[in-house]
């Protein structure tokens, strides 16, 4: 069933992301957006369309919360392959948008990425303007300097501290880097709706630290190939990481131990969140 709804997501909001750049002029940049929108999990566009189900909102009521959170997400990930910034060359299997273009055309078409979020966020599609407003406000927070511009800058940060980041640190940062958009994703259905956020709140909170040991783990043992992109370089920065610092053993208790968390945070849901239980699983169990 997860795996189904995932690729449902997956086709749902490659549809949804292509429309919305249909209309618009062949110019680089909108080639440049174009070429970020194509591939990846689709995880947070899976779990806005699974909490907008949970509070009786259809996919096509949901779907351009869906394409946005994709949009914000895919902006970061164009921005963080930066020159400046992580210095990456290879995204999704492919040459990172500075490279396939030039350094001008990613940060432009990174900019262009986020407003097309927050515009697909206004879409009449997803319901009264005051809710959203409140969704427009949760995205802003989760991207914004209190969300994951805030962990990328503390991630920057630590490349020259002194010393090491302690654990409490490192959760902290990926907390926004990571965690901060899977929090707005999960609960974006709940916003939609006038629900209570906080069950899936507590949910995402867990899911998004089990999602980031996963890559911490899999930047050690995994295979390059599926990744689509290269990996070991936060060992070879001397970068502390959930691997370093809990050794690799104990990162998978750690997050094995967060997916029960997460589940257990779905309880007032009952059996219709099941799909939800499954993704936390995926998480931690991925290759790539």
């Amino acid at each position: 069933m997860f795996q189904e709804r995932l690729r449902a997501a997956q086709n749902g909001v490659q549809a949804a992301l292509d429309a919305a750049l249909a209309a618009r002029a062949e110019v680089p940049i909108i080639h440049a957006m174009r070429y970020a929108l194509t591939g990846g999990k689709r995880l947070r566009a899976f779990l806005v369309l699974e909490s907008a189900a949970l509070h009786g909102i259809a996919a096509d009521g949901a779907m351009p919360a869906a394409a946005g959170v994709e949009a914000l997400h895919a902006y970061s990930l164009v921005h963080d392959d930066l020159p400046a910034m992580d210095d990456d060359d290879l995204r999704r299997g492919q040459p990172t948008v500075h490279v396939a273009w030039d350094e001008a055309t990613a940060i432009l078409a990174g900019d262009a990425l986020q407003t097309l979020a927050f515009e697909l966020c206004c879409d009449p599609m997803l319901g009264p303007a005051e809710r959203r407003v409140d969704l427009v406000r949760a995205l802003a927070l989760a991207s914004g300097a209190e969300g994951m511009v805030l962990g990328q800058a503390l991630d920057m940060a630590a490349e020259t501290a002194p010393r090491a980041l302690t654990l409490e640190e490192v959760i902290a940062l990926q907390a926004g880097k990571t965690g901060a958009l899977i929090g707005f994703a999960a609960t974006s259905g709940a916003i939609l709706a006038g629900a209570d956020t906080a069950p899936l709140a507590a949910y995402a909170r867990a899911l998004g630290l089990a999602f980031q040991i996963a890559d911490d783990i899999l930047d050690v043992e995994g295979d390059p190939a599926k990744a689509g992109k290269k990996l070991g370089k936060d060992a070879g920065a001397n970068k502390a990481t959930f691997v370093s610092l809990l050794g690799l053993s104990g990162a998978k208790d750690r997050a094995r131990s967060l997916v029960e968390e997460a589940e257990a945070a779905l309880a007032p849901y009952g059996s219709a969140a099941d799909t939800l239980r499954e993704a936390a699983r995926f998480v931690v169990e991925r290759d790539a």
